[in-house]
């Protein structure tokens, strides 16, 4: 899917991307750990391996991409099933300082729902830390709207992640 107004491509990866998944989680996991539920030491030492990147981009029904500015990767996100039948999640959502303010986000967001329509879902959720307000502010502008619902612990052992969804009229 291409944005004609600003050149950003959503390019769908398979496993065989594993190395340019890396590179952006890594990259995401140093730059704002407080926005994610995994630490970047997961994904470190022992936790770095190939069969792992590639299992992560394997997960049956996902959908997992990358958005590229002007021929630079800038973000990443990705849809996976949940155990409800009809719901789906974005997750591992990230946007670098060079694609923020430039649609990238909003892209991305419209690639997994376009995805998660044609996987038949009614339902797309995802989870944002508390505090992540730019992040809440752009789930919001594409429709997304709070649950009420509580997600997994943050790191901190502290905060959770706080649940949002959007319907998928068919």
């Amino acid at each position: 899917m291409r944005d004609s107004s600003t050149m950003i491509e959503a390019r769908v990866l398979s496993e065989d991307d594993w190395k340019l998944w890396r590179e952006l989680r890594l990259a995401a996991l140093t730059e704002a750990p407080y926005a994610f539920g995994a630490q970047l030491s997961d994904w470190q030492g022992d936790g770095d391996r190939e069969e792992r990147w590639r299992g992560r981009l394997a997960i049956p029904g996902s959908c997992n991409v990358v958005a590229v500015l002007d021929g630079q990767p800038v973000g990443m996100a990705s849809g996976v099933p949940t155990d409800r039948d009809g719901v789906v999640e974005v997750i591992s959502m990230w946007v670098a300082l060079a694609g923020r303010g430039r649609g990238v986000g909003g892209h991305l967001l419209r690639t997994v729902e376009e995805w998660a329509r044609h996987a038949g879902a009614g339902t797309l959720r995802l989870s944002v830390a508390e505090g992540n307000d730019h992040a809440w502010a752009l789930y919001e502008r594409h429709g997304f709207r709070t649950t009420g619902e509580l997600g997994g612990l943050m790191p901190d052992g502290i905060h959770r992640e706080h649940v949002m969804a959007m319907s998928l009229p068919a």
